[in-house]
């Protein structure tokens, strides 16, 4: 499972994973995941287009992030998840926990920090 992130000008983090959202997947990236997602105050977009499975535990490891975030007053989405991992989102009811989204830019404004915002 690959992860890689950008910070980027507004305050928003992009996170990308790459691969199967299994257990072994996810034990690879989940202190990784936990420390850029949950440890602090972060807009967060976590883009799943090249997630090709997404398993129970792969869904708990984003649940946990995302709580972590709104409970930091933080903001957490997820980015264009290919049309079987939005399945499994839609059929486990995370869809209607997490906002996800299917352009970066909607993406973004979603999550920029408040005093970040252009008027």
């Amino acid at each position: 499972m690959g992860l890689t992130y950008e910070d980027l000008d507004d305050g928003v983090r992009r996170i990308r994973l790459a691969g199967r959202m299994d257990v072994e997947g996810s034990r690879e990236i989940d202190l990784k995941f936990t420390s850029l997602t949950a440890s602090r105050q972060a807009f967060v977009i976590v883009d799943l287009s090249l997630v090709d499975f997404l398993s129970s535990l792969g869904l708990g490891t984003l649940v946990r992030s995302a709580k972590a975030q709104m409970s930091r007053q933080g903001k957490f989405v997820l980015l264009s998840p290919q049309a079987h991992v939005a399945k499994v989102l839609e059929t486990t009811h995370v869809d209607q926990i997490l906002q996800v989204l299917y352009d970066f830019e909607e993406a973004r404004r979603a999550v920029c920090p408040p005093d970040r915002l252009s008027t």
